[in-house]
């Protein structure tokens, strides 16, 4: 049964490798978690987000939802939590320099999201990248996450 167990988990980490190369990255040498799989965060343009990001990464979904209501029920619409204004900072440029959309496996949402397997369903009703549709230079893929090594960059 342990054999069993040990398989599965060993075709587990070897799908997620080979079916998203550059998605995951190695945590680096001589961390305490070393050989540790961990998502590619593209960096956010601008100099803060609203928050620091130990609080967005645990509370972006509280925030939004917050914002949601705020604007569905009670009609007011401020952009300090808006998804818009999310994506206008944390949009991802593919190969052709525009924003990619979230079926894009690069796109910042789906960096964590999918690295957790978790489902998003903003993008149904939504849109997944800036309305300008314009990037400039500070929204390339870096292919790095803070603290780790670098990686073979975005496409």
């Amino acid at each position: 049964m342990n054999l069993r167990l040990i398989c599965i988990a060993m075709l587990a980490v070897t799908l997620v490798s080979i079916g998203s190369p550059g998605a995951v990255v190695y945590a680096e040498e001589g961390n305490a978690a070393n050989n540790t799989l961990l998502p590619v965060i593209p960096m956010g343009q601008g100099d803060a987000c609203v928050k620091d990001t130990d609080f967005m990464r645990r509370n972006h979904m509280e925030l939004l939802k917050h914002q949601r209501d705020e604007t569905v029920l009670d009609g007011v619409r401020s952009e300090q939590y808006s998804l818009k204004e999310c994506l206008d900072c944390h949009a991802v440029a593919g190969s052709d320099a525009k924003p990619v959309t979230f079926t894009d496996s690069s796109h910042f949402c789906r960096s964590c999201h999918d690295y957790a397997a978790v489902s998003i369903d903003c993008f149904q009703c939504h849109a997944s990248r800036p309305e300008s549709g314009i990037l400039t230079d500070d929204h390339q893929f870096s292919g790095v996450f803070p603290g780790t090594a670098q990686v073979n960059g975005s496409e």
